[in-house]
């Protein structure tokens, strides 16, 4: 697990590390200048010309540092002092004195990139708060149309480590080189799409300023997939859970397939399908180890439904059920009736848009899956708006409706009412297809069966982080074999045993 952090935090590591624990500002500039200068080396060539565009914070310090380094090891190297000296920082200050000193060829008009092989991106870092504008932007356009291999010194000049977005314009790098931690807005688009090749360094900060920063973002790893729940040497499928898939409709039977046949190969004991009539000869055929219970979409049983949803551990809900009179009675006696955790998804999302009340009166644990379009109808927004502030709003939904909401983008973002936030960095492009989303429903639902009796919120948080974890290595396995073009919810639910195993 790996935390990430935005500027606002950053900003308090590096003053607590400089002002509270009195390590020099100017140790740590060495150091993220030394940790560069290496990856630099090992990417370029020794007769390449670079140019580092240095700005006046410490940002441009460290560009100015990285520059002297280069040159003490004899690379053809030039600073561009794009910043205003008089407001330099005391540190940068210091750097702007020392290669003077040492003759390096320094400029502070406007210069043509086009004669350089690499360039070093150190205008603006992290600490960009407002949109980039007239010699600023006329030197990052101009960075941008060279055809030179660009590195960015913590973050490309103007991207907003918080978010993602672009101040205006921003540098499009081919390596980021980022110090301490991941910053969230490299990780968030479009700031991943400039970042390029991400390396997080190690420059010292001490544990004592991570404790005192407490960031509540995270990442997962593959070392977290240590944390599956583990299979028993002395078992039966009554330990393993039974889940209950509350899907489909008439025509519509391969989300109760693709939920159900995931949560099987997530190592659940017993899934039960609850789906229309129609469906039954298709399902018995496709997913026989399915239990199958039908009703009738003209006639809801609510006694029925009751007695099927006491039996479940975990009930999936929404998937393919449409928006009729039925669906809705579905999704009022499930959540109204349920003592167990509930994930709830497609069609369930855009009935509960309607009616939030079923999610207000509920009493059990329930895990939101929405995509932009379904979470900006259930906060009656626009879906710019949730990709503006995707964490923000994912963090606040959850927090207001006391629930998991897992919000699903090419960065899918997982929060719980506590404000603990993961970012899922796995996945890609190609499981931009149909039934994606019900395969992931399934998997999170076989991982909160398989735990057993641990239940806990905090179990249910990191289950389904998990789960949205390995759905998207599934889905990159299958990339792998097939293609982006090429892929389909079934070949996720292939790789599903790859990625467990």
């Amino acid at each position: 697990m790996n935390h990430l952090l935005n500027s606002i935090e950053m900003k308090r590591l590096d003053e607590y590390t400089i002002n509270v624990l009195g390590m020099p500002s100017l140790v740590l500039m060495e150091r993220a200048a030394l940790k560069t200068t290496d990856i630099i080396i090992k990417n370029i060539q020794r007769s390449d010309r670079i140019i580092v565009a240095c700005g006046s914070g410490n940002n441009g310090g460290d560009g100015i540092a990285i520059a002297r380094m280069l040159h003490l090891k004899d690379y053809h190297v030039e600073v561009f002092f794009v910043g205003n000296e008089a407001k330099a920082s005391n540190e940068t200050k210091r750097q702007l004195e020392i290669i003077r000193n040492l003759g390096l060829t320094e400029y502070n008009s406007y210069m043509d990139f086009n004669h350089a092989e690499v360039i070093v991106d150190a205008i603006f870092g992290i600490g960009l708060s407002k949109p980039i504008e007239g010699k600023y932007e006329a030197v990052i356009r101009a960075i941008n149309e060279s055809n030179a291999k660009v590195f960015a010194v913590d973050a490309p000049s103007g991207i907003c480590c918080t978010t993602g977005k672009v101040m205006g314009c921003a540098v499009n790098a081919d390596y980021t080189i980022t110090f301490g931690f991941n910053k969230i807005g490299l990780v968030l688009y479009p700031g991943a799409g400039y970042a390029g090749e991400v390396h997080v360094v190690d420059i010292g900060f001490p544990r004592q300023s991570m404790a005192y920063v407490s960031p509540r973002t995270r990442a997962l790893e593959t070392s977290d997939l240590a944390d599956l729940p583990k299979r028993r040497e002395y078992s039966h499928k009554g330990i393993y859970g039974k889940i209950l898939v509350i899907a489909g409709s008439r025509n519509m039977s391969g989300a109760c397939y693709f939920s159900a046949k995931a949560a099987y190969l997530t190592g659940c004991g017993l899934v039960k399908i609850l789906t229309p009539y129609d469906n039954r000869i298709i399902l018995g055929s496709t997913l026989p180890e399915a239990i199958l219970e039908t009703y009738d979409e003209a006639a809801i049983d609510a006694k029925a439904i009751k007695q099927t949803i006491s039996w479940a551990d975990v009930i999936v809900l929404g998937p393919g059920i449409g928006l009729s009179k039925a669906s809705v009675e579905l999704v009022q006696i499930t959540l109204g009736n349920s003592q167990v955790p509930v994930i709830v998804d497609a069609d369930a999302l855009n009935i509960l848009a309607e009616d939030m009340g079923p999610l207000r009166n509920r009493s059990c644990p329930v895990i939101l899956t929405p995509h932009i379009k379904e979470m900006s109808r259930l906060n009656g927004v626009e879906a710019s708006d949730v990709t503006e502030s995707i964490i923000g709003v994912c963090q606040s939904f959850s927090a207001s409706k006391n629930l998991i909401c897992i919000l699903k983008d090419a960065r899918t973002v997982i929060s719980n009412p506590e404000g603990e936030t993961y970012i899922n960095m796995s996945g890609n492009n190609g499981m931009a297809t149909g039934g994606a989303g019900d395969v992931l429903t399934g998997i999170i639902a076989g991982l909160i069966a398989t735990g057993g009796d641990d239940g806990t919120a905090a179990n249910l948080f990191k289950a389904a982080a998990l789960g949205v974890f390995c759905h998207g290595l599934a889905g990159d396995a299958a990339r792998s074999v097939k293609g982006a073009y090429a892929l389909l919810a079934s070949d996720i639910i292939d790789n599903i045993p790859m990625v467990i195993r």
